[in-house]
């Protein structure tokens, strides 16, 4: 790993080459991402400014809305643009920051998904302590260790990477910064590196899928308590949550838990859980509930008095 870096900037093949198709790909996520924007920030205003809202479940619902424009926005702008130019390029230490935040804002993101399955754990399987387990200063914590969480192994995924020496070529076969085409273009053997980078996203995928199984193992067992009505009203919010982990989970443990390789399909997986997955959230999460759906009703309510008088 000695070998001279002489990479200052690498060129992004991006989803494709073809110039007409390129033109309605541009238009597409160009209204997709301010789906994102508009959606996400809709719900965030709704929880923030409703009081029927005020519960630990709306509080990390929240935070989800903010991951969610974040994480997007890492890639999309930047799609977006090169969509229209001829030549994508990137320079060094700007693809090492996409990597970085990408990998910040995903596995924040997938911490706080575990973190909202043990909230619906507790509150379905100890519903009488609730209130208690759940207060504000757990919720607190649990959010800043998902943010701690995510940092952490951002910042091991891109020291792993800018320790690398790239000496040509340049060219990433992908829309975006991300560490295995990265590992392709090292000019050195990337074998140990690329078993730690799937270690560190191995070892996180498998804890929260853990979590995540336990805490559903756990509620459908409590659940033979519940009557039919209130069984129905609990699958319902779980139902939204779990659909939310299968669209984004799975890509991600498709792209991130195997050995260190790229496949021709990367590209529009990647498009699925960066974009296409943030687009779906708010949908999943106001279609199927009715307390959000009620409280974005008072809220637009409230502004149309407003702009009336």
């Amino acid at each position: 790993m000695d070998n001279k870096n002489n990479v200052t900037e690498f060129i992004l093949l991006g989803l494709t080459q073809d110039k007409t198709i390129a033109k309605a790909c541009f238009l597409l996520f160009l209204v997709l991402y301010a789906i994102i924007i508009f959606g996400n920030l809709l719900i965030i205003i709704t929880i923030k400014t409703s009081e029927q809202l005020d519960s630990p479940m709306y509080f990390f619902l929240s935070y989800l809305s903010f991951l969610d424009i974040s994480y997007s926005t890492v890639t999309a702008p930047k799609l977006i643009y090169d969509l229209l130019v001829g030549k994508k390029t990137i320079p060094f230490v700007g693809c090492i920051a996409q990597l970085f935040m990408g990998h910040f804002f995903g596995c924040t993101e997938i911490f706080l998904l575990t973190v909202m399955a043990y909230d619906r754990c507790v509150a379905i399987h100890k519903p009488l302590h609730y209130t208690n387990v759940m207060n504000k200063h757990v919720c607190g914590c649990l959010v800043t260790a998902s943010w701690v969480g995510g940092f952490v192994h951002s910042l091991v995924q891109a020291l792993l990477t800018v320790q690398l020496p790239f000496c040509g070529p340049n060219e990433i076969d992908h829309y975006f910064c991300d560490v295995h085409p990265l590992l392709k273009l090292a000019c050195t053997n990337t074998y140990v590196i690329g078993v730690l980078v799937v270690t560190n996203s191995g070892l996180i995928s498998i804890t929260c899928f853990v979590v995540l199984a336990v805490s559903y193992v756990i509620i459908m067992v409590s659940l033979r308590t519940y009557s039919s009505k209130g069984r129905l009203r609990a699958l319902s919010t779980c139902s939204s949550h779990v659909t939310v982990v299968i669209l984004f989970f799975g890509p991600c443990i498709f792209i991130y838990m195997r050995p260190s390789t790229t496949f021709s399909a990367d590209k529009m997986i990647s498009v699925f859980y960066t974009i296409i997955t943030p687009v779906l959230n708010p949908l999943i999460y106001t279609l199927r509930n009715e307390e959000v759906k009620n409280a974005i009703k008072k809220l637009w309510s409230r502004k149309v008095k407003r702009s009336e008088t």
